[in-house]
């Protein structure tokens, strides 16, 4: 799947989109450069996954738990600062994957051999002159 982002406002209906296309899915790692939007759709995510927290980028946590207003868990991964994936794997990170609960990863390229076969890989490219976003889905 493929979608256009004018604007920020556009995210909230590309989020829905994501979240109803993939019925069966629970992890989706979103890849992106610096500034691309990851954190901003992660947060249209959660909106309509119905989180009730706050939602902000675990860049210094490397993971946020966000409670939905079913009392489920979501969970939101900044692999930036990992210097190795055993940091990963030491904080129990792959446990989350099968957990049965959204999982939402920015920065997941140190941890892509630990990634579910069945994720949904979301990539946002932005042109810098118009700063127009495509966000694919694969």
């Amino acid at each position: 799947m493929q979608f256009i982002s004018n604007k920020p406002e556009d995210l909230k209906d590309i989020a829905r989109s994501i979240i109803e296309s993939y019925p069966e899915s629970r992890v989706f790692p979103i890849y992106g450069k610096m500034g691309a939007g990851k954190t901003t759709l992660t947060k249209e995510l959660c909106n309509v996954l119905n989180v009730i927290d706050i939602v902000n980028s675990p860049t210094f946590a490397i993971i946020n738990e966000y409670i939905t207003d079913k009392n489920e868990s979501v969970y939101h991964f900044d692999c930036y600062r990992l210097k190795n994936v055993n940091e990963f794997l030491d904080i129990g990170g792959c446990e989350y994957f099968f957990s049965s609960n959204f999982c939402f990863i920015e920065w997941p390229q140190i941890i892509e051999d630990y990634l579910p076969d069945d994720c949904v890989k979301i990539f946002i490219e932005v042109d810098d002159e118009t700063q127009v976003r495509t966000i694919k889905t694969e």
